[in-house]
């Protein structure tokens, strides 16, 4: 049956999922405004204060437009502040304002929640197993994809 085919295809199942994770995240961060492209953009600001538009874009897998739009919106909240980089004049920093620290702060617990909704149907192993089955995916199939993803090494404080 081709239908049942369909439905079973890695693509449309992770396009489900992409929508069902969207929708969970979405509403725990109802009250807050969030979306889980602002959350991230938010996060890494908070580890990597003037980091640079394209730098961020490659952080979070973003094409240009995407960190643009995502920044844009953050900024009109008063939540980021962009100036020109002190390194490159073509490049722009961005930064965290105190609104948004405040913001990233009030989002910890709802995105945890969000979290636990999410992998709720999965036991501890499975949990680890589908979070481990993602990442091979993704690192192997990294170069398909249509924006760059460079993650962030992890900041001396975390280490």
């Amino acid at each position: 049956m081709p239908l049942i085919e369909m439905y079973e295809r890695p693509g449309f199942l992770l396009r489900r999922a992409h929508q069902i994770s969207a929708a969970i995240f979405e509403g725990s961060c109802a009250e807050l405004g969030l979306t889980q492209a602002q959350y991230g953009a938010l996060t890494v600001l908070s580890l990597e204060p003037g980091i640079d538009q394209t730098s961020l874009a490659r952080a979070l897998a973003f094409d240009k437009v995407t960190v643009l739009r995502v920044l844009r919106g953050l900024q009109e909240r008063g939540l980021i502040a962009r100036e020109v980089s002190e390194s490159s004049r073509r490049q722009m920093a961005v930064r965290l304002t105190p609104a948004g620290a405040r913001l990233l702060k009030k989002a910890e617990l709802p995105v945890h929640e969000a979290y636990n909704k999410l992998m709720a149907p999965l036991n501890a192993k499975q949990r680890e197993q589908f979070i481990a089955l993602l990442q091979q995916l993704t690192d192997g199939l990294g170069e398909e994809a249509r924006a760059a993803f460079v993650p962030l090494a992890r900041p001396a404080s975390s280490r």
